[in-house]
């Protein structure tokens, strides 16, 4: 009951983690926002690649197929948090940012001898950004100053079931509540007096959304194979707009809700390798979603089919108590590259990222620590556009107990 306790204060901690307030990145200002591509569980660390991957000491989101693999009579319980440093470059531009937030929030267990569950709470994009200029008066040279500035994203609730066909092979399936606002405001005057008027859009899309997921695992001497397939279904976001315009004492001079046309998410789907004999893993993973003719194109930006590949391997340090073979330290490093689905200028905004990670356990062996790095390029400074080179830093914690075990009694 101490370990439940303990679980849950710590996934409460991280679900009210606060933000740090930082630009997180100037294209989310475009579409629904930065997509959240990358895995902030132990699959960080090896390009947030995983869909092959069964959930065996961790809860693997990738697939949802591989928790017909999480060990019987155990309970799990995680949180993700991460650090952003972002260093922007472009024409007569070189200035910093960052942020810190919460990832992910999950737990999971066994509901039978061939039937995993979890559930869990995460981003699925993710808007955050303020831009600032100057706008002139017409017919005159006086200027004023304007500021942009974009907050909120979609948040993903899931529900994933996993079940095993035989010896082999699993299927799953993520059921999953997309929701969320998108925030802009667009200020004008900045002297603090009733003078100061803002513009306030805002956009709360939500509907639901499901994944499918295939995963075949099979021994081959001391090596084992494995390959994934996932599958997310084309969704229709609905949408409700507020617009209002106020002043600088939040006075509402001018207030409409507006209809707004439903914002649509394409299919995507994946696949992905693994082999391991225990110590060594290495994964490999491959992403496509269609985004071209999905939503109109604006001016400045277009729609685009993304693309991402990933990849990485592992290294595990056992040792053996009580002739039990427990996992001990854990080493990762990992490569990927993605497409972006918005093409700006012609550019489209692609991410190159290198990552490393670390497990560990704690001394009871219950309480798992995870660390990953992450450092990349995003972007690009031609054309008029930015260039950003960032640093992620993931922290994950993982909590482990036995549950529904009675003791013999002698």
């Amino acid at each position: 009951m101490r370990k439940f306790t303990i679980g849950c204060c710590l996934l409460l901690a991280a679900s009210q983690a606060p933000a740090q307030k930082g630009v997180n990145s100037l294209y989310s200002s475009f579409g629904i926002g930065d997509l959240e591509e990358k895995d902030y569980s132990r699959n960080f660390g090896m390009g947030s690649a995983g869909i092959a991957r069964p959930s065996i000491s961790y809860l693997n989101e990738l697939n949802p197929a591989s928790y017909s693999r999480l060990p019987m009579e155990t309970f799990f319980f995680e949180a993700s948090l991460a650090g952003k440093s972002l260093q922007y470059n472009g024409t007569n531009l070189n200035q910093s940012a960052g942020d810190f937030n919460f990832k992910r929030i999950s737990m999971g267990f066994k509901a039978s001898k061939y039937w995993g569950i979890s559930v869990g709470l995460m981003p699925y994009s993710r808007v955050d950004y303020k831009l600032l200029n100057t706008k002139f008066v017409e017919g005159t040279s006086t200027g004023i100053r304007n500021a942009v500035e974009g907050t909120g994203g979609i948040n993903r609730l899931y529900l994933s079931n996993a079940i095993q066909l035989g010896k082999h092979l699993s299927l799953g399936i993520s059921s999953a509540f997309l929701f969320g606002p998108v925030t802009t405001v667009d200020s004008l005057g900045s002297t603090g007096t009733s003078s100061d008027i803002y513009t306030q859009q805002k956009r709360f899309l939500k509907n639901f959304n499901f994944t499918t997921g295939l995963q075949y695992n099979r021994h081959i001497g001391e090596w084992e194979v494995g390959a994934g397939l996932t599958y997310r279904l084309r969704t229709q976001l609905s949408s409700e707009e507020n617009f209002s315009i106020r002043s600088a004492g939040e006075t509402v001079l001018f207030q409409e809700d507006r209809s707004s046309r439903d914002y649509t998410l394409p299919e995507q789907w994946g696949g992905g390798l693994s082999l391991t004999n225990g110590k060594i893993t290495w994964v490999a993973d491959y992403r496509q979603q269609n985004w071209q003719g999905t939503n109109d194109n604006k001016q400045d930006y277009r729609y685009v089919n993304s693309q991402r590949f990933a990849g990485g391997m592992e290294y595990s340090f056992y040792k053996y108590y009580f002739n039990q073979k427990v996992e001990g330290l854990s080493i990762q490093a990992g490569l990927s590259y993605h497409t972006g689905y918005i093409q700006v200028k012609g550019q489209t905004i692609n991410d190159l990222g290198v990552s490393v990670g670390t497990s560990l356990p704690s001394r009871t062996g219950h309480l798992r620590y995870y660390l990953g790095l992450e450092g990349g390029q995003r972007g690009t400074s031609g054309a008029g556009l930015i260039r950003e080179n960032y640093l992620n830093v993931v922290l994950h914690l993982s909590l482990r107990d036995n549950w529904f075990f009675k003791q013999k009694e002698y």
